[in-house]
């Protein structure tokens, strides 16, 4: 693998990526996901897409650009309740969703990056979750076997990241993003800031260049916030 990883934008950063393949999709909620990425492979129409993904974005911004323009096949995801037009693909059947606890979902992007096959986990035993999914018993408990995911590409934001693909990841970003940037074959990197190697202390680092295969410069980052509430401020005059 090449030391210098680094790719001019987006449009390059996404090159290879084609109809039909499966993307996990970074962040968590609309917090670290990987904007310019998502916004170049709209622009890509690329389509027939499985995402793996904490959530589906909103109507008109996340993974809710590509459902807007009927890129998405499948959605595999732990949190898809403030996205209308996800809600209507998916009761009308056009999309496919597989609803998975969030817990499994990261202990299954955790076992791609490590290289295992299989996982064993309590969660959603005797629900609907476990239809049709091999149970076995461990010290008198039953456990599902969930599959390590497959995917063909990883694409995940960090906050900061070197030359060499080496990544810190801040606050909440710092979630799903670690775990993906390990499991894909092939794994994109945007970041706000790009320095060079020896710049990071090696102490902060999140994630090992090892796992990152293009990094880039990300611009023009919104930055959304999800659901914003304020407090009423009353006068007491």
């Amino acid at each position: 693998m090449p030391i210098y990883k680094v790719v001019k934008n987006a449009e390059e950063a996404c090159q290879g990526i084609s109809d039909g393949m499966t993307l996990m999709i970074g962040g968590f909620g609309l917090c670290g996901i990987p904007e310019n990425s998502i916004a170049q492979l709209v622009k890509n129409g690329v389509k027939n897409l499985t995402c793996i993904s904490n959530n589906a974005g909103v109507d008109d911004f996340g993974l809710g650009l590509l459902l807007q323009n009927r890129q998405i096949k499948k959605m595999i995801s732990s949190y898809v309740g403030e996205n209308a037009e996800f809600e209507r693909q998916m009761l009308s059947g056009e999309l496919e969703v597989e609803l998975v606890p969030q817990g499994t979902l990261a202990t299954r992007c955790m076992a791609a990056g490590y290289g295992m096959p299989v996982v064993y986990t309590p969660a959603g035993v005797g629900t609907e979750v476990a239809e049709g999914k091999e149970v076995r018993n461990f010290n008198g408990k039953d456990y599902l076997m969930e599959y390590a995911f497959d995917a063909d590409y990883a694409i995940v934001k960090a906050w900061k990241g070197d030359t060499m693909g080496n990544l810190v990841f801040r606050a909440t970003a710092r979630n799903f993003n670690p775990l993906m940037a390990m499991a894909g074959k092939i794994t994109i990197a945007e970041v706000e800031e790009l320095v060079e190697p020896g710049e990071l202390d090696p102490n902060m680092i999140h994630t090992p260049g090892i796992y990152v295969h293009r990094i880039f410069k990300g611009e023009n980052y919104e930055k959304r916030i999800e659901q914003r509430t304020v407090r009423q401020v009353t006068s007491d005059k």
